[in-house]
């Protein structure tokens, strides 16, 4: 058995995560990979003192690679736009930027969050400073940034990562330049997430735009020939 797997989490943890994972992506990815991602996704937190979550951590970070993994290669359908948010530390600005396009776009686009040297957990100013505009950040955690979340991606926006970021032709790269909250008070935060909730306002209505007018050139009937 793998050090990750008897270090940090019980065997029978281990093969259940795996097994889930097997049921969800049946016909998709064979168990083999499923138990490598499984074994990666616990090698994110090599040092971690507290084991107690790292079997829901774990499945959690494994399914969202999987589930990029198989939109990447066309194993499972993209229903809607798919946004992606890269910061340094996956603890600020990215986790911030992700929950406010979830609140503002209500299904209608999905969004991913990374980090090129994730933290060991998200700010709690930030935290704070996002419960005040009712989005959610407690369950989140940081996560490293990884070549399926960006081929998985129509959407790339960084924001102080440099180049750390691989570049796939057919995708919409942006850098906002912002401030990085981290070490900063809740007063000083919330200008910070006041600029990326506009930001995101104005990126969601370019991308339900584009969806619109993607549709209506599926559905637009052909005009009829001359007789």
């Amino acid at each position: 058995m793998e050090r990750a797997t008897t270090s940090l989490i019980s065997t029978a943890d281990f093969e259940g995560t795996v097994a889930a994972l097997t049921r969800e992506f049946e016909g998709i990815f064979g168990s083999e990979t499923i138990s490598r991602f499984v074994r990666e996704a616990l090698d994110r937190w090599p040092h971690a003192t507290v084991t107690s979550h790292l079997p829901v951590l774990a499945h959690r970070f494994a399914r969202e690679r999987l589930r990029a993994l198989g939109q990447a290669e066309g194993a499972i359908a993209q229903e809607h736009t798919e946004v992606l948010f890269v910061c340094v530390h996956n603890a600020g600005r990215s986790q911030m930027a992700a929950g406010l396009l979830a609140k503002h776009a209500k299904g209608r686009v999905n969004v991913r969050s990374a980090g090129s040297t994730p933290a060991e957990e998200i700010s709690p100013a930030v935290v704070q400073a996002m419960e005040e505009v009712g989005v959610d950040l407690s369950k989140e955690y940081p996560k490293p940034l990884t070549d399926e979340f960006v081929r998985a991606s129509d959407v790339v926006i960084t924001m102080g990562c440099g180049d750390a970021c691989p570049i796939y032709p057919g995708k919409r790269y942006e850098d906002w330049e912002l401030d990085d909250p981290a070490g900063r008070t809740l007063e000083e935060i919330r200008p910070i997430r006041d600029e990326l909730d506009r930001r995101i306002r104005v990126l969601i209505a370019e991308l339900l735009a584009d969806q619109l007018g993607s549709q209506h050139q599926v559905k637009e009937p052909t005009e009829p020939s001359g007789t």
